[in-house]
């Protein structure tokens, strides 16, 4: 784990102060001028951005992915998340999604990258790497989730409040070659250029780090379009990465401007969604409890990282009163009232939750690694590895951030288990091995992405629909709705969409 410098209290205060106003802004206020300089400056603003990015991705995002690829489901003494579990997926459903990404986040960001120091003295080129790749990253979200998105005219509401919305995947590609020039610029940063320093709440501005976060959102991306077939574009710029000599991430990339349990500051974002700074639950985490689809599957595969990703039910101890026992309920909107209620069922658990500072989580090093270890396993691209080395790595490095106790022997003694899908030998679809463990270390952290893979390759195989869904002859959403906001402010612009798009009209890259 890293060790990350972190922002003073003043400054922390002053950076959430940001965060306060701007979340007050409305989303289409065209009356304010993100380019203008005096309003901020790059100092103040990056880490604003960052955090909001963190906020979203850490907290809205990683919940909705849970729901979709059943980690989690809800208690029957609370009537929460009925959305979830009927797929009624509308206008409305998680729309801060699309709206923070584009008013808190691409706009901060967008000022970031087009500001100009006005005594002309100040070189802030590093702070444009930082948004090259902090954009790339969550355009190929938006594009994983809603397919066309405002691009080319986004963030910029002030000259162009009512964008035009851009191709999926011209929106892709061009978000790789921003990536791949990020990397590169990354070496040719001026000795005499700003230095974000402790405003740069992901890395401290080292510039090495950010190069390597860029090679690994684009070997992300590449890795998505290996369904499309156009393994002569993928192999161009896997060779790109190669060239730039940064290799690929070797660190959990996380934020932490200094998160606490202090009320002048902030805890951190997936820990605050569900405890409060007393340590008293959030309702969120008393109508969040686990599946019983993932307990069982943990439990069936002598998975040791069960009591890390969840907690021991409350009511199902044994008698001698060890609190080893879980036990997870079917996503479904009403549930037997006897034995199901949230002291009955396990919450998420203390490998995910473990204190008010801890670092908030944007990509782990296990699913970087394994994003290799699929890339290295297709044998149409050319990306130089050791597969099973790379996906044991990463059941390791998964271990060790839920704090298994002797992670390394414990993770050796797990993946060395002749069962499908755990051990690499004894897996008949290597591929299908590596999704499912990514499932299992996405687990609270970032799961939006194992929706996106569950969509992209249908594993892993066998995760149940919510009963009100099968009911309704429903089966799992390929993607979310433009939000209402759009289609009130920017109707000329957003591209048709009925109901039924959520369940048919699959990403680009499927």
């Amino acid at each position: 784990m890293k060790t990350k410098n972190k922002i003073s209290v003043s400054f922390l205060i002053v950076v959430f102060g940001i965060l306060f106003t701007a979340c007050s802004d409305q989303f289409f206020d065209v009356n304010e001028n993100p380019n203008n300089p005096s309003v901020s400056s790059p100092k103040m603003t990056l880490p604003a951005a960052q955090e909001f990015f963190a906020s979203l991705n850490g907290t809205t995002m990683t919940y909705m992915g849970n729901m979709f690829v059943y980690n989690w489901a809800k208690p029957s003494n609370w009537s929460a998340n009925a959305d979830y579990y009927r797929y009624n997926i509308t206008n409305t459903f998680n729309a801060t999604i699309f709206e923070t990404s584009y008013i808190d986040i691409v706009k901060n960001l967008n000022f970031v990258e087009n500001y100009e120091d006005p005594t002309g003295e100040v070189d802030y080129s590093a702070y444009k790497v930082i948004t090259a790749v902090l954009k790339g990253f969550q355009y190929q979200l938006l594009v994983d989730i809603y397919g066309d998105v405002p691009y080319t005219q986004a963030g910029l509401r002030d000259e162009f409040p009512t964008p035009v919305y851009d191709d999926a995947e011209t929106i892709y590609k061009d978000v790789i070659a921003k990536l791949t020039e990020a990397a590169i610029q990354a070496d040719n940063i001026s000795d005499a250029a700003e230095n974000p320093g402790s405003a740069d709440i992901f890395f401290g501005g080292d510039m090495e780090k950010w190069a390597q976060f860029a090679n690994t959102i684009k070997l992300r991306m590449l890795v998505r379009l290996s369904n499309t077939g156009q393994y002569a574009y993928i192999n161009e710029e896997i060779a790109k990465i190669n060239a730039n000599g940064h290799g690929f991430i070797t660190e959990d990339v996380s934020s932490n401007p200094g998160y606490s349990n202090d009320l002048e500051a902030r805890q951190s974002p997936f820990y605050g969604y569900f405890l409060k700074t007393d340590g008293e639950e959030e309702d969120r985490k008393d109508f969040t409890v686990a599946s019983d689809y993932t307990i069982d599957y943990l439990t069936n595969t002598n998975d040791p990282r069960l009591a890390y990703l969840y907690e021991s039910a409350v009511n199902d101890h044994n008698e001698n009163e060890i609190e080893d026992d879980f036990k997870g309920v079917y996503q479904a909107v009403d549930l037997p009232g006897s034995g199901f209620t949230s002291n009955d069922l396990s919450k998420v658990g203390p490998g995910l939750l473990k204190a008010p500072d801890q670092d908030q989580v944007i990509m782990s090093l296990a699913e970087a690694l394994f994003i290799q270890a699929e890339a290295v396993q297709n044998p149409d691209i050319n990306l130089a590895g050791n597969a099973q080395a790379l996906y044991e790595e990463a059941i390791t490095s998964h271990f060790e951030y839920l704090g298994v106790e002797d992670a390394s022997v414990a993770a050796t003694a797990y993946f060395s288990q002749n069962i499908d899908n755990v051990g690499w030998v004894a897996s008949t679809n290597k591929i299908e091995a590596i999704i499912t463990q990514k499932w299992i270390a996405l687990n609270g952290i970032s799961s939006i992405e194992s929706w996106i893979d569950l969509t992209r390759t249908g594993y892993p195989e066998g995760l149940p629909i919510p009963v009100d869904a099968q009911n309704s002859g429903l089966t799992r959403p390929v993607r979310l709705l433009y939000p209402q906001s759009e289609l009130s402010r920017n109707a000329n612009n957003v591209p048709g969409q009925q109901a039924s798009d959520v369940f048919n009209n699959a990403p680009f890259w499927k």
